[in-house]
């Protein structure tokens, strides 16, 4: 496994002199059968749920079953995995990574940069290098790129190492999010935005409805969303480790 930040060296520029994105950390302030190279053993769990009772869910026990793991939070672009990412990293108390920011760092260039410059094939096969670096780190919420899970062994990484929850959200809502930073999506410079991010929307979600959990990401405050994957992990979580703790027939 490359060294920290060294995943894309060979792309970085002799004049990069604009600093990339940083990743915040905790404190700033802030369905179907799984397939068999990335769902976990036993079942998935799809659901959105109120915020009802959150406040009587303990972090400490969902930490506690988390372990070493990561919380890797997968979906396409706009649905919020950055912004909600560094609020449920505050709530559990523990570190929130952003990989493109990382990617950002590891290049010495912006991810559209490196998309301008090298390629998106060059771009994924750095982006893979990192997330499978990243996920050492755990226990943290680990915000992914809206393709990062199309590669299998990011996603076997990630089964292995992470709980996975995609951030789904309606078309409408992330045409509206996109739409305010649409410059900043290499993927969406094309004469229609739109179809494109539909067509890419047609080939992702049967991959992201692979991850652990599903919760619906829309047009409510962060904190509610947040309060929805809460009570997600406590019911995986929780269900797993009694699975666990199981003797006899």
């Amino acid at each position: 496994m490359p060294a920290n930040g060294t995943e894309y060296d060979h792309v970085r520029p002799a004049l990069a002199s604009r600093p990339p994105r940083q990743a915040s950390g905790a404190a700033a302030g802030l369905t179907g059968p799984p397939a068999a190279d990335y769902g976990f053993e036993g079942y998935m769990v799809d659901i959105a749920l109120q915020n009802d009772g959150v406040a009587a869910v303990a972090a400490a026990d969902i930490l506690a079953a988390l372990g070493s793991r990561s919380i890797v939070l997968v979906g396409m672009m706009g649905v919020g995995k950055s912004s909600i990412g560094r609020r449920l990293a505050v709530r559990l108390g523990i570190p929130f990574v952003d990989a493109d920011a990382e990617i950002e760092k590891a290049a010495g260039m912006s991810i559209a940069e490196i998309f301008a410059r090298h390629g998106e094939a060059d771009f994924r096969s750095g982006e893979a290098r990192v997330i499978a670096r990243l996920l050492d780190g755990g226990p943290q919420v680990l915000a992914t790129g809206g393709g990062a899970v199309m590669n299998a062994n990011t996603r076997n990484a990630i089964r292995a190492k992470g709980v996975s929850v995609w951030l789904k959200a309606d078309v409408d809502v992330l045409l509206r999010r996109i739409n305010k930073r649409k410059n900043d999506r290499p993927l969406l410079q094309t004469a229609d935005p739109e179809q494109t991010l539909r067509a890419l929307l047609a080939e992702r979600e049967p991959v992201y409805a692979q991850a652990d959990l599903t919760v619906l990401s829309r047009e409510v405050a962060h904190d509610a969303i947040v309060a929805d994957i809460v009570v997600a992990l406590a019911v995986l979580l929780g269900q797993s480790a009694a699975q666990a703790g199981r003797v006899g027939p």
